[in-house]
């Protein structure tokens, strides 16, 4: 026997499709941006640049201010100025965080003072403090750097801190340590441990990208490949990377903190694992048994990272 389709459920499944699909679109499109407020210690490391363009490049979040953290702050802070203003997003509010004695090499310090916009810049531990206040229970925290700023506010006021959305960090180190060594005091902890006990005392929900997750390098070749586009933010990368280049005697960058700007853009580049994480004074970060204090990422989707990364800030897939 010779089945007959049935063209009237064909006809409904194809409206029906068409229909979920269209909601699934209108979903999409009238989804809002995340919020988030940038902690950043740029201008030793070039991965924090990288980062940086990655968050501005990405339509899921709405930057509500960056600060510069740890070292001199203020130098930071003009950097990160120059960066938004050469890149074309001048809006974007800029903080100074607390200043600290830093002994690591301000590789970009020479572009860093070339900033046209001197200051005075506000406040950074205020400037996020009252961001919360703005957005209570909608801010992303992104800290790429040491913690002092976040530590600074818990002190000021502990409850305007738990009214933050989470707190996304690179740091720490719990399995691995630097290239393939035992786990080790990651510089971020280590910088302010004290700071980090705060966060991770803090009850605020946190996820940590640490070592085991982040040892992600640049070739090369896609390094090349960006800088042939003829835009601002290829430009001033360029800049910034070969004067890196130039003070750290290194040839490719370690993307640490970008993997932390992607987690927080997608999920699944980065899955996580509660686990309950102390901070000791030495800067360790030990899982130990008891309830979840955190999400850790704690093996990175290369190619899902890497397929992001690359169509964000060269415009392809």
């Amino acid at each position: 026997m010779k089945l007959r389709p049935n063209f009237a459920g064909f006809v409904v499944c194809l409206v029906m499709i068409h229909a979920c699909y269209s909601d699934a679109q209108s979903a999409t499109a009238s989804a809002s941006p995340q919020k988030i407020f940038i902690d950043t210690d740029i201008g030793d490391d070039v991965d924090d640049a990288f980062a940086l363009a990655l968050a501005l490049n990405s339509r899921e979040t709405e930057i509500v201010g960056i600060n510069g953290a740890w070292g001199d702050t203020e130098l930071r802070a003009r950097m990160v100025a120059r960066f938004l203003r050469e890149t074309g997003h001048p809006g974007i509010a800029v903080g100074v965080g607390v200043p600290t004695e830093s002994t690591t090499i301000f590789t970009q310090r020479a572009w860093a003072d070339g900033a046209a916009v001197k200051g005075p810049f506000p406040d950074g531990v205020k400037l996020l403090h009252d961001a919360i206040l703005k957005y209570p229970g909608e801010l992303t925290l992104v800290a790429i750097g040491p913690l002092t700023d976040i530590g600074a506010l818990i002190d000021r006021d502990a409850a305007t801190f738990r009214k933050l959305k989470r707190v996304v960090i690179m740091g720490g180190s719990v399995h691995q340590g630097y290239g393939d060594t035992l786990p080790t005091a990651e510089y971020n902890i280590k910088m302010d441990a004290m700071a980090a006990q705060k966060l991770f005392t803090s009850d605020v929900p946190i996820s940590v990208m640490p070592l085991d997750s982040t040892q992600i390098m640049m070739t090369e070749a896609k390094r090349a490949e960006l800088y042939r586009q003829r835009t601002p933010q290829a430009k001033v990368l360029k800049e910034l990377d070969r004067e890196w280049v130039a003070n750290q005697k290194r040839q490719s960058p370690v993307l640490f903190d970008v993997v932390a700007v992607a987690a927080v853009l997608d999920p699944l580049v980065c899955p996580v694992t509660p686990l309950r994480i102390v901070v000791d004074d030495a800067g360790f970060t030990r899982a130990v048994t008891g309830k979840p204090n955190a999400d850790v990422c704690l093996k990175l989707n290369e190619e899902r990272f890497f397929q992001l990364y690359y169509g964000r800030l060269m415009g392809h897939p």
